[in-house]
């Protein structure tokens, strides 16, 4: 019997445990703090319509917080579908693939939301780094850190050539290009700036950094094989 194996066991469980408790604390928390400004959106959204829900921050991220339930059911169907054909870490795979789109599209979708002058106002590019850095503010730093956090945090995860930070930050920078030039091409009434791709690969790198732990076992252990079949004893 291996009783280093049995005996690290259930502190790794206790561990997990804590750190889903403490995510959804963390949920609980900001949803808490912008209850006010996202209640504003519910009726509309309730009510399906397009125009007040989907066209705001508010609407996008109220959405995103009610769609949260589906996309646990959505990892648990993914693992369990696994875990059926022997993969390992079924759960990490399913979590980090439903994660990184679920906690990526809605931030990029409400990037490209066009402005008042959306198909008249022609494109700006501002290409000086920095210089836009300082009247983005807390709110548009933040906000800019977290379009591709999820990315960042659940890419290495699931894919082990993703597992460094030269690689995430490029991943980030790269995502980050394409949608300031869809905005560009798109002439949607927003600035394409080379200070919104930069923290953009900031957020992807810093998150990355947060789930160390678990896209460096990753990369050490290929996790999306399926288990050999055991030897026959006959």
């Amino acid at each position: 019997m291996n009783q280093s194996a049995s005996l690290s066991g259930p502190p790794r469980r206790t561990r997990r445990i804590v750190l889903v408790g403490l995510a959804i604390l963390g949920l609980a928390g900001a949803a808490f703090v912008v209850r006010r400004p996202l209640l504003m959106s519910a009726p509309r959204c309730m009510a399906g319509r397009w125009h007040g829900c989907f066209d705001t921050f508010n609407g996008v991220l109220l959405m995103m917080l009610v769609g949260l339930p589906l996309a646990a059911v959505l990892v648990g169907a993914l693992a369990l579908r696994r875990r059926a054909a022997g993969v390992t870490s079924a759960w990490r795979m399913s979590l980090a693939e439903v994660g990184m789109v679920y906690g990526t599209v809605p931030f990029v979708w409400m990037t490209l939301m066009p402005g008042p002058g959306a198909g008249v106002v022609p494109g700006r590019v501002s290409l000086v780094p920095l210089r836009d850095l300082v009247t983005m503010g807390p709110v548009g730093i933040g906000g800019n850190l977290l379009i591709f956090a999820a990315l960042g945090f659940f890419a290495p995860m699931r894919f082990a050539v993703l597992a460094s930070v030269p690689r995430i930050l490029a991943l980030g920078a790269g995502c980050s290009a394409l949608v300031e030039t869809a905005q560009y091409v798109l002439r949607l009434d927003r600035v394409s700036s080379v200070d919104d791709v930069l923290v953009n690969a900031a957020g992807a790198a810093l998150f990355g950094l947060a789930s160390r732990h678990w896209w460096r076992t990753t990369a050490q252990v290929p996790s999306d094989q399926p288990r050999p079949a055991p030897p026959s004893t006959g």
